[in-house]
């Protein structure tokens, strides 16, 4: 039946190569399917990264009314707000599990790049895949000289930011996290297609069981908020069905 009153945002993800395009889209889902056999059989964390911004700590001037029959929830409309926090999540992709979370007010490219150490720092001897997506703050000089240092790379053979070498430019630089040949390295989903990042599915979660209708009174109230939920949530987590295997190559 159609709706003309309903409507939704929607993004065409085709990029100017269709080809390219599929052969990323496959590579991320094949590193997802290949992601249990390398955690038991080499120790090497897959983990889906990404930052979730403009987490508001509401709240609303007065109590929510609860559901009654025939009446729906009621919550106020007017709140006081005690500022915002960007939730920097990792997802693992084998596991289900949300791991070394960082909640804070900023999320500039040192942020990134400390979490990501952070992170590794949990099973520092072992391999790290990260998924992420194109923003240029998952591939700048800071995360480039981090990963370099983790595997062995010496700081000054990158040469100069935006001058020469590996730390010339975005594209030079997400060469060098895209390495295969290193313990930390970077798989990057292509342009507009957040959907393949798993951590973007749990983020929705987070959103409508944990905070679309919390009321906190201060700003620590709503990261303890956000810490609780990620607690709850590892104590059963389990990985998302992936059954999606890219689009085929060729018809």
């Amino acid at each position: 039946m159609l709706k003309p009153h309903q409507s939704r945002y929607w993004l065409n993800a085709e990029s100017k190569d269709p080809g390219e395009f599929r052969q990323q889209v496959v590579a991320v889902c094949e590193c997802y399917q290949a992601a249990p056999a390398r955690l038991k059989g080499e120790g090497i964390h897959t983990v889906c990264v990404d930052e979730k911004t403009g987490i508001q700590a509401l709240e609303r001037t007065a109590p929510t009314r609860p559901m009654r029959p025939g009446q729906v929830e009621k919550r106020e409309f007017e709140y006081t707000r005690h500022g915002t926090q960007t939730l920097i999540g990792n997802f693992e992709v084998a596991t289900g599990r949300v791991i070394a979370p960082t909640v804070q007010e900023t999320r500039d490219e040192s942020d990134f790049a400390r979490h990501i150490g952070q992170t590794i720092a949990t099973d520092p001897e072992a391999g790290w895949i990260f998924v992420a997506d194109n923003l240029t703050t998952h591939c700048s000089a800071t995360l480039a000289l981090l990963v370099a240092g983790l595997c062995g790379v010496p700081a000054e053979s990158l040469g100069t930011k935006g001058k020469s070498g590996v730390l010339r430019s975005v594209a030079t630089r997400k060469a060098f996290l895209m390495d295969t040949s290193h313990r930390v390295r970077f798989v990057y989903v292509p342009k507009h297609t957040s959907w393949l990042n798993q951590v973007e599915i749990w983020f929705s979660i987070l959103e409508r069981q944990a905070l679309a209708r919390a009321s906190d009174a201060t700003y620590e109230a709503r990261v303890e908020r956000i810490v609780r939920f990620i607690r709850h949530w590892n104590r059963t987590a389990r990985p998302f069905r992936w059954t999606f295997k890219g689009y085929p190559l060729h018809r």
